[in-house]
């Protein structure tokens, strides 16, 4: 069983909202992963742009919770955390997507 000590509830809070913000402000930005792999031959000129557009945005929010909150390491920790999973999700989606030959499932 891990120690709790080792992380006192105001930690576990700022690691858990630091990195649901990032999710939540890339998911603003871009289509989901899913869709991203549907559709890659259509948007792939445009997709990691909005991905790294949302990552910086992100990543101001959790600057200034880190600053906000004393300059401790939970909001750092869940930011980056966050954020490197969403980038890897994006840019599986890309390479999946565009090496598939199925149809997207968008129409211009």
């Amino acid at each position: 069983m891990a120690d709790g000590s080792l992380i006192g509830a105001s930690d576990a809070i700022t690691f858990m909202v630091a990195g649901g913000l990032v999710y939540e402000i890339i998911a603003a930005a871009c289509s989901s992963p899913q869709t991203t792999e549907i559709n890659a031959s259509a948007r792939a000129d445009t997709l990691m742009k909005w991905v790294k557009l949302g990552l910086v945005q992100a990543g101001l929010f959790v600057a200034v919770a880190w600053y906000v909150d004393g300059m401790r390491w939970p909001a750092l920790l869940g930011g980056a955390l966050a954020g490197g999973l969403m980038w890897w999700s994006y840019a599986h989606a890309l390479s999946a997507g565009l090496k598939s030959n199925l149809p997207g499932t968008e129409t211009y």
